[in-house]
């Protein structure tokens, strides 16, 4: 008898035992497994959140079969007591595996609503946008001129909310004074500009901050950007330049960003100034000129004089030879790139062709043409404005 029911333990404590292995295989298949979200979410943990909470919001919106399992699982990994606030972009059929990593690994949030602080050429704006998860592109929510308009109640509200991120981006051919300026009215950033670095030296590119972020300790960074950039495209430059230094390529670099637009057309501008100076010719480019009249700061609102145009100035390149003793602007990075491997051109001169680029010209007669094209253009759309009464 014994014997009988020892056997009938033994068998039931086997059962037992595959029914649990099968029990712990089926929920790791849950929680290592593709998950049950169809549709890309955006999903938000807030500060000091409990991994409970956590789990049972992600169950409500889909994104886990089992927030049991999400638990047992993040306990079972160690990494329960890791949560990092912050908002989340949880994609389609994320594992509970991946899910846990995510939102444990920190970093900077992947989507929600962000405010960049645009310093363009002219004019600095600030934009709320946030991102829609299921076309992942961001939706701008309001954009204003923090210099001619108070600030909307969106931003007022956005900026008080702990899990908004900050951005500010520098646009290519700005120069270190507009830069400067428009940090200072960023209302969340602190501390004074202090010296400006010098032209040229800041990165136009887009940098993360946060509340309180100090104004200098940010341009000093735009300035160690630029530094590392420059010395990398230096030392991969093509051979035969007129450069002595990077400094001098910067300086170049910086013409280049404000005599086009057009991206296609950065290395064949390049190749003209290039040209000129293997030539011994004067680079005779108007934004240098302005800039020895405005020295960066503000616009001219106008056209040069011709006053201007002969004036013994540092940056008057119809005057001097050679190149101006500083750039004129913060170049990108694409702008250098041309600058140090610019196509082989036989072109000498460049002027507007009508269409947003230039047409460029081997000799002096092909560019009077051009010229007398760009004229011809400019006299029939004077023609199109309507008059005044």
């Amino acid at each position: 008898m014994w014997k009988a029911v020892a056997s009938n333990a033994l068998t039931l404590f086997i059962v037992v035992l595959i029914a649990l292995a099968g029990l712990l295989a089926w929920g790791k298949r849950q929680y290592d497994g593709p998950g049950p979200l169809e549709t890309a979410i955006c999903f938000r943990v807030e500060r000091g959140a409990s991994f409970a909470a956590v789990s049972r919001a992600l169950e409500s919106q889909g994104a886990i079969s089992d927030a049991r399992i999400f638990r047992i699982g993040a306990d079972y990994s160690g990494k329960a007591q890791g949560l990092k606030f912050g908002s989340y972009l949880i994609q389609p059929g994320t594992s509970m595996d991946a899910i846990v990593d995510q939102l444990t690994r920190g970093g900077q949030s992947t989507c929600g609503a962000e405010i960049n602080y645009r310093i363009g050429v002219t004019v600095a704006d600030v934009v709320l946008r946030e991102l829609d998860p299921a076309t992942q592109r961001y939706v701008e929510v309001v954009k204003f001129d923090p210099a001619a308009t108070e600030a909307p109640a969106e931003y007022t509200k956005a900026v008080a909310d702990p899990g908004i991120r900050f951005r500010v981006t520098l646009a290519e051919g700005t120069t270190v004074w507009q830069a400067a300026e428009a940090m200072k009215r960023i209302d969340i950033m602190a501390g004074e500009v202090g010296p400006l670095p010098p032209e040229g030296t800041l990165a136009p590119d887009s940098y993360e901050i946060v509340k309180g972020e100090d104004r200098a300790e940010l341009l000093a960074e735009m300035q160690g950007r630029q530094t590392r950039l420059l010395a990398d495209l230096w030392a991969a430059r093509a051979e035969g330049l007129p450069y002595k230094t990077p400094e001098e390529a910067l300086v170049m670099a910086s013409i280049v960003e404000k005599e086009t637009g057009v991206p296609e057309e950065r290395g064949t501008v390049a190749s003209v100034f290039i040209n000129r100076l293997k030539a011994g010719m004067k680079l005779q480019t108007d934004p240098a000129v302005i800039y020895g009249v405005t020295k960066g700061q503000g616009v001219l609102g106008r056209g040069l004089r011709q006053s201007e145009l002969r004036a013994a100035t540092p940056w008057n390149t119809y005057v001097i030879d050679g190149l101006p003793p500083t750039p004129i602007a913060n170049p990108g990075r694409a702008s250098i790139e041309a600058t140090l491997n610019p196509p082989a051109t036989p072109y000498l001169f460049f002027v507007a062709d009508g269409s947003g680029g230039h047409a460029f010209a081997e000799t002096l007669a092909a560019h009077n043409a051009n010229v007398a094209k760009w004229r011809q253009i400019e006299a029939d759309r004077a023609k199109q404005q309507p008059t005044g009464n």
